[in-house]
């Protein structure tokens, strides 16, 4: 115990950093000899530094199965999760909770950023359109708003008859418009602009629950807990098809990047796919043990996840071949053997994670370069998972029971020099060697970062603390905060400055190092520097760089905060 707190090991924070990958597959496609050459993969898990991105492997589907578990983060005040979606850069991760709050997450570290009340009731749907220039989001009172990428909201109405829940929102291929499905039985189509909707899209019998657009042309597809898939044409709001395969509410659909297939699924325990070039049933995919609540397409290769309301989650690979129609309907032409095992192969997921979380998986997300899946649960949890290493043993982690409630605590994880990093070079599962901190320039345009803050964020750059990200402290939200969130003890300084000191300097060094001002015998503050002059440079008095870094360190003038010798403590 020091100071009333209980110390504990701190563990390094595992990183998942794509930037090494990214870096090698573009130098390889400048140097490689031929168009398809990928250099094979060593089956080593120190080898996990040649582990290219997924786009890099069009024909290996196995380098995109993200079953490795790699970190959970929970809100300081726990509500069941929603939504989940990777920011357009694909930097952050933005969740959805049922008390109406936004949560920014940091794609790298995982850590917290920020959080915004955004509805004041349980939010139920959430999407960036195409453009990623605005967030559309709605709650369980059919409440509709805009946001900008500082969380701003632009503006509010109500968007469905009798406050009912909106369960579903999705944009059309050119942003100028975007179709919300509703308890209150249809699917509305509204004007971007204008806020107001255009047409009222009737004939399910019941609510419901999901309408996604056609990501390139003009057809939606929506479910409803009549058990229906239907097929919308938005210009005229005529039906052009429907379809009856399932036996229970239809939870959520999914179209696939090239737009050729559509994935539903139910509360019948199945997962189905669909052609729409020939509006047939493509596959079935059963192993669920309850109802399957959400489903996503990987945004490469041909990989569907689903997540379980029994807190599973199954990697189905569709690019292996189902059994051709002759055999199926004249079996005696092949071995009862081997026309099981092509079934199975087909019809049984590539990989399952059956304990994934407590509860039910209400959504999915593929990062956009496909290295990492975040899943949002009823358990109110948010957990990252990440491609499996070269050569290890088993793919399939169980998620730890220990709870990252560092977000917006700071008591939580109190750093002792001598009992671990607080950022550590840790070897990622995705891509590479990760690294502690992300450097996240052009702040003003990054989702989740508020300009009117500027003024905010250029004093907690210049004064409080080092790891600061866009104003934010990305430990517990509050401004000039440290990025670990660890409390900094007396006497355990990691420093290579001698410990005695003369009395007047070390009474300045000891109310300087938790951020206060420095002040004389006589109670007067003191600026930096000795003998009361203000030594800093030009750059670090005016709380920024002339490089356009913003004091948030790595600059070659000024103090170097978060560069090769770690976050700085205090002014010194």
């Amino acid at each position: 115990m020091i100071d009333g707190k209980l110390i504990k090991k701190t563990r390094p924070r595992r990183t998942v950093d794509y930037n090494g990958g990214m870096g090698r597959w573009a130098l390889l496609r400048t140097l490689r000899p031929s168009p398809n050459y990928v250099p094979n993969l060593r089956p080593a898990i120190p080898f996990i530094i040649d582990l290219l991105p997924p786009k890099a492997y069009p024909d290996n589907c196995s380098t995109s199965l993200c079953t490795k578990f790699i970190h959970t983060s929970t809100n300081k005040i726990r509500y069941p999760v929603h939504v989940v979606l990777w920011t357009p850069e694909g930097r952050r991760v933005l969740t959805g909770s049922t008390s109406g709050e936004f949560t920014l997450w940091n794609g790298l570290t995982f850590n917290f950023e920020t959080i915004l009340q955004a509805h004041d009731t349980a939010i139920c749907a959430m999407t960036f359109n195409h453009s990623g220039a605005y967030l559309a989001s709605a709650d369980k009172t059919g409440v509709i708003k805009y946001f900008e990428p500082n969380m701003n909201n632009l503006t509010a109405w109500q968007g469905s008859n009798s406050r009912e829940a909106i369960r579903d929102i999705s944009f059309s291929p050119d942003d100028q418009r975007f179709a919300t499905a509703s308890d209150d039985s249809s699917v509305r189509i509204w004007s971007f602009a204008e806020s107001r909707v255009e047409s009222v899209l009737t004939g399910h019998g019941w609510d419901v629950k999901c309408a996604q657009w056609h990501p390139t042309k003009g057809i939606i597809v929506s479910g409803s807990k009549d058990n229906l898939i239907k097929f919308w044409d938005p210009r005229t709001g005529t039906c052009l098809s429907t379809l009856h395969p399932h036996k229970n509410t239809i939870q959520a659909l999914s179209w696939s990047p090239n737009g050729n297939l559509v994935a539903s699924a139910s509360r019948d325990q199945t997962v189905r796919v669909f052609d729409i070039r020939a509006m047939k049933e493509f596959r079935v995919l059963k192993g669920h043990k309850k109802e399957v609540c959400s489903v996503a397409w990987h945004p490469v290769h041909p990989i569907l996840v689903s997540g379980g309301s029994e807190g599973s989650i199954l990697h189905w690979d569709l690019s292996t071949p189902s059994p051709p129609a002759s055999i199926a309907t004249s079996p005696s032409t092949l071995s009862p053997t081997s026309l099981s095992s092509l079934t199975a192969a087909a019809s049984s997921p590539r990989a399952t994670l059956s304990q994934a979380h407590d509860a039910n998986v209400w959504s999915l997300a593929y990062h956009p370069l496909g290295h990492l899946l975040v899943t949002a649960s009823n358990d109110q949890t948010t957990r990252f998972w990440s491609r499996e290493r070269p050569g290890e043993a088993t793919s399939v982690e169980k998620p730890s029971d220990v709870m990252d409630l560092s977000g917006q605590d700071e008591d939580d994880d109190i750093f002792v020099p001598g009992f671990g990093a607080a950022q550590s070079n840790f070897v990622g599962s995705g891509f590479g060697i990760g690294i502690g901190t992300s450097s996240n320039s052009g702040y003003s345009r990054s989702w989740g970062v508020k300009e009117e803050d500027d003024s905010q964020y250029r004093q907690s750059s210049a004064v409080g603390g080092a790891g600061m990200e866009n104003g934010y402290a990305n430990r517990s939200g509050g401004i000039g905060q440290s990025d670990s969130g660890d409390d900094f003890i007396p006497g355990f300084s990691a420093s290579s400055e001698p410990v005695s000191r003369p009395p007047q300097q070390q009474q300045y060094r000891d109310q300087d190092m938790y951020g206060g001002s420095m002040l004389d015998e006589f109670g007067r503050d003191v600026p930096h520097g000795t003998n009361g002059r203000d030594t800093r440079s030009r750059d670090d008095r005016d709380g920024r760089d002339r490089d356009g870094d913003w004091g948030r360190g790595g600059g070659a003038n000024g103090y170097n905060r978060s560069g090769r010798w770690g976050a700085r403590r205090g002014r010194h």
